[in-house]
């Protein structure tokens, strides 16, 4: 059973909707080839087993299912992870949207192993965006080959969405590096046993900080010191979770543990959001390739189950799930690869919104992909269960989808006035190829966006999800119109594009009534219970 989207149709999106000319696209579709080959050959067969394993905790040491550790020396061997770092150090210079794409398969396969080479990836673009040339040379070749892997460790037990209320302290020491103290929780990969060595990224503060996140600093903290030496660092224990059973999710215990500072002091929040940047579009592309997944699984399902006399593909109901389980695919796909590519303003515009969209996506595909099962879906054997449990996480991590919509709202409306919005609008409806519903839904975005701005904080923060849904489903359906307007579109894609027109472009007009309709219940502050 193929288990990813076809590298071909990926590579003509790239080229010849959202204008990609980084390589050739012969290039491009071999760079694919071989992503979708480690991905069904290596990953896949693991993904599975290790839902059932899962990751084991014993004494502070953490044991991954068998088979992992030899396919992350195979991710790394061939590449994977310095895609776009320079060659000079191991990587193989291409553009990053090509590493995003590339990620599709491999997170298609295996989302639980495909989650630590993505977070080292995140820390190698830290490191080469707010390093010194010093760290860059002695950390990014070791990230990049895979010998080590890298962590974010960014929440704590009282300190979630909101850092201001980080308390991990990091005391200057007289040789001029830092011990870090402190508690850090749902750290990915904070233990395994995979890699050499493990590069944790912290925030902490300084004796001297500021209150809040102005006086947050970013450090960076081995697992195993230059000297050979074990650091103060300790992973407590691992969480037991609804998906990605395979990915330990760790407590990690700073306790005078040796640090150098990345950047500079009280500007750690900004460095570090070089790598939860990354990251987000990494997450945003996991709900792309898990809703590609379950559409796979759900459609040689639904080629075989036979019911009434036929197979159920042949149903109405069963392709309406399996066209809308494909089109949320096409229309995410294209919303993360151009929110990817895109410069600023409009890259801070639409990370938020590639995320809050792409997974709320891939939740919806997987749920589908349940429901074509039937009572089968529910039964973990045929797997469909397995992709709604992982897909799930990926609307809380890196920042919740609430987190998002608020983000969309406050810096990238609200801040500007508008402006990058409006530009975006424009665009939109001066394709030559809009329909009178693209434009209709574009002007419904525009009528919720003067609102918003408009409106009282709190109403305003009330319609901020809705937003985020509206303007992440105009600009996909403006991308799949793109799509379906071009004679020369591989098939399958070409007609998804027009079921997102015709089954999930009309979902604007809902959309944009619930963002200018807070109610009391939303705004107030009473008692709920």
């Amino acid at each position: 059973m193929t288990i990813t989207a076809p590298p071909a149709e990926t590579a003509w999106l790239l080229h010849h909707i959202l204008g990609f000319d980084g390589i050739d696209e012969a290039d491009t579709v071999a760079v694919l080839e071989e992503a979708t080959k480690l991905a069904e050959g290596v990953l896949g067969p693991l993904d599975a087993p290790g839902d059932h394993a899962g990751a084991v905790w014993h004494d502070g040491e953490v044991t991954v299912p068998p088979g992992f550790a030899e396919a992350h020396r195979a991710y790394a061997d061939g590449g994977w992870i310095g895609v776009s770092a320079d060659p000079a150090i191991g990587g193989q210079g291409l553009p990053h949207v090509l590493a995003y794409a590339a990620g599709e398969p491999f997170t298609s396969a295996n989302m639980a192993l495909s989650l630590c080479p993505m977070l080292t990836y995140d820390a190698v673009l830290l490191l080469e965006a707010h390093g010194s040339a010093d760290q860059k040379a002695r950390f990014v070749p070791k990230l990049v080959s895979g010998d080590w892997s890298g962590t974010m460790c960014l929440t704590e037990p009282q300190s979630g969405s909101d850092l201001g209320g980080i308390r991990t302290r990091a005391v200057p020491m007289a040789d001029g590096g830092f011990a870090i103290t402190g508690t850090k929780i749902y750290i990915t990969y904070g233990e395994h046993g995979m890699t050499d060595n493990i590069l944790h990224l912290v925030l902490a503060r300084l004796p001297d900080a500021p209150p809040g996140s102005a006086g947050i600093s970013l450090f960076a903290v081995p697992k195993i010191n230059a000297d050979g030496s074990r650091n103060g660092v300790r992973c407590q224990s691992i969480e037991r979770k609804m998906g990605i059973h395979a990915s330990p999710t760790c407590v990690m215990q700073f306790d005078g543990a040796e640090g150098e500072m990345v950047g500079a002091p009280h500007k750690g929040l900004p460095a570090m959001f070089a790598m939860m940047n990354g990251a987000r579009i990494g997450v945003a592309m996991q709900g792309v390739a898990l809703a590609e997944r379950a559409f796979r699984r759900a459609t040689a399902y639904a080629g075989d189950r036979v019911q009434f006399d036929r197979p159920i593909i042949q149903h109405p109901d069963v392709r309406r799930m399996l066209w809308t389980m494909r089109a949320l695919a096409l229309g995410g796909r294209l919303l993360v690869l151009y929110a990817a590519m895109a410069e600023e303003p409009r890259a801070s515009l639409l990370i938020p919104v590639a995320k809050a969209w792409a997974t709320d996506a891939g939740e919806e595909a997987a749920t589908l992909g349940v429901q074509v099962h039937g009572g089968a879906g529910f039964i973990e054997d045929t797997g469909a269960a397995q992709h709604l449990r992982d897909v799930r996480i990926a609307r809380i991590y890196e920042g919740t989808n609430g987190i998002q919509s608020l983000t969309l709202l406050k810096r990238g409306l609200l801040r500007d006035q508008g402006a990058a919005v409006g530009a975006l609008l424009e665009e939109i409806e001066a394709a030559d190829f809009a329909s009178p519903a693209l434009l209709h839904a574009a002007q419904a975005t525009r009528t919720a966006a003067t609102w918003l701005r408009q409106a009282p904080a709190r109403d305003a923060e009330a319609g901020a999800t809705s937003f985020a849904s509206l303007l992440g489903t105009v600009v996909a359906g403006w991308l799949c119109a793109k799509v379906a307007a071009r004679a020369d579109a591989p098939e399958a894609a070409r007609i998804a594009a027009g079921v997102f027109a015709d089954q999930i472009l009309p979902r604007t007009q809902s959309l944009a009534a619930t963002v200018a309709a807070p109610s009391a219940a939303l705004v107030g502050d009473g008692a709920i219970l």
